[in-house]
């Protein structure tokens, strides 16, 4: 169900509160959502997904990433979720802002470029247009 691009990140498109369970029966430790609250209708609202991943004993956290694009802010906070060593979904409307984040992320972590760039296109995403700036944030 979910995509998974590296042993610690999946990602997916926007997930009910039920699919919390799903993610938990696969090791899921922690539950970032990447999309800002009533982004569009029909969208269950983030605190309803909280509440089912306390309840299925996960962490949740909101990483929220509007269509204006990223800031060093969520790039930063996004790595921090890394540095715990948690198993991570992060999901927003397709999956596309979420592996986004989490390409720029891992650069920034000082993660390997093209590693990134294969892991994001063996789940099906593009990540070629950030290459320049996860080079930066890599430090090279």
């Amino acid at each position: 169900m979910f995509i998974q691009l590296t042993p610690q990140i999946a990602v997916f498109g926007q997930i009910e509160p039920a699919a919390v369970a799903d993610a938990a029966a696969l090791g899921i430790t922690t539950i970032i959502n990447n999309r800002p609250d009533a982004e569009s209708p029909g969208q269950p609202e983030g605190d309803s997904i909280r509440a089912a991943a306390q309840a299925a004993g996960l962490r949740y956290v909101a990483i929220p990433v509007d269509q204006g694009g990223f800031n060093m802010g969520q790039v930063e906070a996004m790595a921090a979720e890394l540095e715990t060593g948690a198993k991570v979904l992060a999901f927003c409307r397709s999956g596309t802002r979420s592996t986004n984040l989490w390409a720029l992320a891992e650069a920034k972590r000082g993660g390997d470029v093209d590693a990134i760039v294969a892991a994001a296109a063996g789940g099906g995403y593009n990540v070629q247009q950030l290459v320049p700036m996860m080079r930066q944030l890599a430090g090279g």
